[in-house]
């Protein structure tokens, strides 16, 4: 065999023990102040969850237990894996990458292992990396995850991001095929709408400079996610020769319903074929849409042979999508 495609093995997915409702994080911010509603978070999001790591808890503590899910689904060992991307905004240190790391907690050495860092398309620009890097040879099992522990960045007094964000992990193992997986990918950037969503702070001489907190312009990003969204859409649909009504599945990045249901009804399909669990989650930025793909699968919703749209758009401004058949 001399595969030229990549195909998804097995997927996983992790997410932490405290689970925050909107009634309770509504009741935690009236203690500090802020003034918010569940009703208000539920009708501008379709948020009514989310999940928050613990104090000792790090993104690749949340990356091991579901990237161990997805490597038994794929079944394969730890030891069969080529090469590891993480996908996070979150790391556990400013270096070694939380891929490294992970790489370690799997018991695993000698494959490559690096971040990528496209805040909440991260995992949509990790996947196009491994993909390309399977079909041109130079791996032949990739583990791919999208984890944050996001909550770690949020002004629990802006009650415009504090209450969109949570914690988790999704993972896929991809691997080498001689039959078509990953269709078509696209990704897109453009830096000169960074200030629309960004954390303008670093590190610099052992102390925090800047603003180390989510900044958001809510409308711009709204207008700017809608328009990627449908453009990036159409574009994998006519690199992959596929038609709108050939898809199963529309996977978006989890960050607002009004979001996700204006981007379906553009590309015209109906509510019933997307997946959504932002009301659930929250947005967990890079880990959200392979937290979706895990769950659906798991359920029993996506089948083999069915084809998957996934899409994300974050901060950067960054923006990307893959066409599948899983």
């Amino acid at each position: 065999m001399n595969p030229n495609f990549s195909r998804v093995l097995g997927t996983g997915s992790h997410l932490p023990a405290r689970r925050v409702s909107n009634v309770q994080l509504v009741a935690q911010l009236a203690a500090d102040g802020v003034e918010t509603s569940d009703e208000w978070i539920t009708e501008r999001t379709g948020i009514q969850a989310r999940y928050f790591a613990e104090s000792g808890q790090s993104t690749s503590d949340l990356a091991l237990p579901a990237a161990q899910a997805a490597i038994a689904a794929a079944g394969l060992a730890a030891e069969d894996l080529d090469l590891i991307i993480v996908a996070t905004t979150t790391p556990d240190m400013v270096f070694p990458s939380t891929a490294c790391l992970l790489q370690a907690k799997l018991g695993v050495a000698g494959c490559a292992a690096f971040d990528v860092q496209a805040v909440c398309s991260g995992f949509l620009y990790a996947l196009s990396v491994a993909d390309a890097m399977i079909r041109a040879g130079q791996a032949r099992h990739a583990l791919v995850v999208g984890a944050e522990v996001f909550s770690r960045l949020l002004d629990f007094k802006d009650r415009t991001t504090c209450v969109l964000f949570g914690d988790g992990a999704g993972a896929v193992v991809l691997g080498a095929s001689d039959t078509p997986g990953i269709l078509a990918t696209a990704l897109h950037a453009d830096g000169a709408q960074a200030e629309v969503l960004c954390v303008p702070g670093t590190v610099q001489g052992g102390h925090v400079v800047g603003h180390p907190v989510v900044r958001m312009d809510g409308q711009a990003v709204f207008k700017l996610a809608v328009t990627a969204l449908d453009k990036v859409a159409r574009e994998v649909m006519e690199r992959a020769q596929v038609a709108a009504g050939q898809i199963d599945w529309l996977i978006p990045h989890q960050a607002n319903l009004r979001i996700m249901k204006g981007t379906a009804k553009k590309l015209g399909l109906p509510e019933e074929r997307m997946i959504v669990t932002v009301h659930e989650h929250g947005n967990t930025s890079a880990a959200s849409v392979p937290l979706a793909l895990d769950g659906a699968i798991r359920s029993g919703r996506i089948q083999r042979g069915q084809k998957l749209l996934l899409e994300g758009v974050g901060g950067g401004f960054t923006w990307g999508a893959a066409l599948l058949t899983y």
